[in-house]
């Protein structure tokens, strides 16, 4: 076998439709278009969503809620995770870096810590916020709670 013998199987190539070629063609005149219309003239293009004329779906459903552009969206580290990575990690210091590096967060995150769970070991958290109930663990076992911008 070789490249100039190569050929595609029996069957597999079809040609294509020959459209607007004449009249004995049986595809002239309008082109497989039908008459006059939108449709049929060039460059005619359906908008997203049109349904033939019908009241369309996204115009039949009520509007509902508001999107709030000034929304901050945190990441969540509980203390149960802060102790985790102390058990793991022997970490005594937990900020920003840290869980970039340990691929917690990504780059533009901003860290929220929780008092979900149980610290036990003296740590220092820098996080963008915290709540009440996590700075109060994190200051009832010696640690320190920073609040960075």
């Amino acid at each position: 076998m070789k490249l100039h013998n190569l050929k595609p199987a029996e069957g597999a190539v079809k040609k294509g439709k020959r459209i607007g070629r004449g009249q004995g063609s049986g595809k002239g005149g309008t082109s497989t278009r039908g008459h006059k219309g939108a449709q049929s003239r060039s460059g005619y293009k359906r908008r997203p969503g049109f349904e033939g004329g019908q009241m369309p779906l996204q115009r039949r459903l009520p509007k509902r809620g508001f999107k709030n552009i000034n929304r901050v969206e945190y990441r969540v580290l509980n203390l149960s995770t802060l102790q985790h990575l102390a058990d793991k990690f022997n970490i005594s210091k937990v900020d920003v870096e840290v869980l970039r590096s340990l691929k917690m967060i990504g780059r533009q995150d901003l860290v929220k810590v929780l008092g979900n769970g149980e610290l036990k070991a003296k740590m220092d958290v820098s996080a963008h916020a915290f709540s009440k109930s996590a700075k109060e663990g994190i200051e009832s076992v010696g640690g320190t709670a920073n609040i960075i911008q």
